[in-house]
């Protein structure tokens, strides 16, 4: 009995540590990713448990146990590649990120380290909340520095017709602690409010910020788009249309970068439906409203003009391919726009959901570096 139990456990480790390796199939619950993703190194030490408990117990039944002790080995290895892999990234890293924008803007810091799984959060400043736009709302993490700061709109995810200002604050605590004022906006949802609407909104956030900036200390020419998904979308999109030179730069987090593109490989039985939503969008297909599809995509907009853009994404995102950054980056690359992709191989939709993770300490040494990089005043 105690054999059957340690076998059905240890597969059960093998099996999300195969998350690490191979997209989910579309019957396993995406955000189990993230939990394999942020927390194998955890997971794994429980695999290693079952591998010893195995080994102690193969002479009581010596097939169970083996096979236990065989699925735990194959557990912890896979569940542990996140590390592994962060840590060779984490060594690249610095000399990609100096390559693209200056060896001077290095955080003080490794870009990955064990240490970092125990970090403690930043501290939580007072965050203000103001109306920008009738029934639009802003939370405002003030920076803590004396002078102007430079100051991060943050644009949240959730399809284009879900998600909350509210989503994932620890960045923006962090942010704030490291000097940077920061702004997480709401923005008008699909199928209510259709594309330019989400642009228009972030522009007038833009603008209520610039027109507060002395009281809200922050220097109204220093600003850096933030968006997660469908909110990298809006802040791609934005940063590549209005030529707003106070636009310093612009962050993408797993981002569909070219609608068209999206609806072409999505399915309307796949996991978000994803047709639908750029239906709901955009008021219907790409073919249908082309023109809106094509502001709204930032692949079609790059040009010289461009705002310096960091990228990330995960190999394993099934959300929103990891082709679309790709795609991007050579389209950047084309137009000579500073810019750095950071692909993370272990890694699917939503990776920064625990800065403590492989994926989340990555991600946050990227940000600061570019941050500093292209807000020097």
């Amino acid at each position: 009995m105690l054999s059957r139990c340690l076998q059905l456990v240890s597969i059960a480790f093998l099996g999300l540590g195969l998350l690490t390796v191979l997209p989910a199939p579309s019957w396993v619950d995406w955000r189990l990713t993230i939990l394999v993703g942020s927390y194998g190194h955890w997971l794994g030490i429980g695999a290693i448990v079952i591998v010893i408990w195995a080994w102690k117990i193969r002479m009581l039944s010596r097939r169970g146990a083996m096979l236990a002790v065989a699925c735990g080995i194959g557990g912890t290895v896979l569940l542990t590649k996140p590390s592994i892999e962060a840590g060779q990234l984490g060594r690249a890293l610095p000399t990609v990120l100096a390559d693209r924008f200056g060896a001077a803007h290095e955080p003080p810091r490794a870009a990955f380290s064990l240490r970092g799984f125990l970090q403690r959060s930043a501290p939580r400043v007072p965050v203000a909340s103001f109306e920008y736009a009738p029934d639009l709302g802003l939370s405002f993490y003030r920076a803590d520095r004396r002078e102007p700061a430079p100051c991060v709109i943050v644009v949240h995810g959730g399809g284009w017709d879900n998600g909350y200002r509210s989503q994932l604050p620890d960045l923006n605590y962090l942010l704030a602690a490291r000097g940077y004022a920061v702004a997480a906006i709401s923005y008008r949802l699909a199928p209510a409010a259709r594309w330019p609407a989400q642009r228009e909104d972030l522009v007038a956030a833009l603008s209520f910020l610039k027109t507060r900036a002395a009281e809200l200390g922050i220097d109204p020419q220093r600003f850096v788009l933030l968006g997660r998904s469908a909110g990298g979308q809006i802040a791609e999109a934005t940063a590549c249309t209005i030529n707003d030179p106070a636009i310093r730069g612009v962050i993408a987090l797993y981002a569909p970068a070219d609608l068209e593109f999206a609806y072409s490989v999505g399915a309307e039985d796949d996991i978000l439906a994803s047709p639908r939503l750029i239906r709901q969008l955009l008021g219907g297909s790409p073919a249908e409203q082309p023109e809106a599809m094509r502001s709204a995509s930032a692949y079609f907009q790059v040009s010289s003009a461009t705002p310096p853009t960091l990228l990330l994404h995960g190999q394993l995102d099934t959300l929103v391919w990891h082709k679309q950054s790709e795609r991007l980056t050579t389209k950047l690359e084309a137009a000579g726009v500073k810019h750095a992709f950071v692909s993370l191989p272990w890694a699917s939709h939503a990776f920064d959901y625990s800065l403590r993770s492989p994926a989340g300490q990555i991600t946050t040494y990227a940000i600061e570096w570019f941050l500093a990089s292209v807000t020097e005043p």
